[in-house]
């Protein structure tokens, strides 16, 4: 195998797919290894829609975060942020509030990395390596310390990563705790995948393929995800899926929201 591209860190084992690196490829990204490329081509093979699913994903975060802006949040942790590409939570923040904050989180190495070089000169922003799984390491961090204020009213954004958090890992707890951490007027953001719609045999494959990342999946339908939510405050229309939350002029939502696979709602700390 030739050398690998500067980008990629010292740390990264590049024989092991990542569903990171993968969700960079459904995006049109380049920052993947042919290891991913290997396993997203499988899960195109049952899901041919895979970047128009992944596109409708990153539509419901850029309108998540312009809510979030007209309610006057203006500090924002995306956690399961993923590798940078085009309309990063930070650029549409501080576009629309010059100075907001932003404190991105990944597990990743290659996404941290990326952040990293991405964020230089930007003293509003910054990345942390850290795991959903483990919020009280990600709450006690330098980092989010150093960038956000848990006084004042936080957007935090889990777009997409959920699902990556199996109910072993207690994910009510996780919000809850998340939910605890940050001020009255916080809003939560949560995308979702979901079996809904499709066969137990297509879901069955798609989980399979995902045993060989570090990241299985685990699935939730639309009352699960509501669950999650105990102790926040819906947003009009609820979860709902994500073409359907709040659609802009120029999102095509179409005849048929479920193309998208995932589920997604907007809650707000009273």
């Amino acid at each position: 195998m030739g050398a690998m591209p500067e980008w990629v860190p010292e740390t990264v084992d590049t024989t092991k797919p990542s569903a990171a690196r993968m969700y960079d490829y459904y995006l049109g990204g380049a920052h993947n290894f042919g290891v991913d490329r290997e396993l997203a081509s499988q899960v195109l093979a049952l899901f041919p829609d895979g970047p128009m699913m992944a596109q409708a994903n990153r539509s419901f975060l850029h309108r998540a975060v312009r809510t979030m802006l007209d309610a006057g949040v203006r500090q924002f942790l995306d956690v399961g942020s993923g590798i940078p590409t085009s309309g990063n939570v930070h650029e549409i923040a501080q576009q629309a509030a010059p100075g907001a904050k932003v404190l991105y989180v990944d597990h990743d190495p290659v996404a941290v990395a990326h952040s990293e070089l991405m964020l230089r000169g930007n003293p509003d922003a910054d990345v942390l390596q850290g795991d959903l799984r483990r919020p009280a390491e990600i709450l006690e961090s330098s980092q989010l310390r150093g960038v956000l204020d848990l006084s004042q009213p936080v957007g935090i954004l889990l777009i997409a990563v959920l699902h990556f958090v199996s109910d072993d890992d207690r994910p009510g707890d996780i919000l809850a705790g998340l939910r605890d951490a940050v001020a009255p007027g916080s809003h939560l953001a949560v995308s979702h995948g979901t079996g809904v719609g499709r066969t137990t045999a297509t879901m069955d494959q798609l989980a399979e393929i995902y045993r060989a990342t570090a990241t299985p999946l685990t699935y939730r339908d639309h009352d699960q995800v509501r669950e999650l939510f105990a102790g926040w405050e819906l947003l009009d229309p609820g979860v709902v899926w994500v073409p359907e939350w709040r659609p802009s002029w120029h999102d095509e939502v179409g005849e048929n929201p479920g193309f998208s696979g995932s589920v997604g709602a907007v809650g707000r700390k009273a």
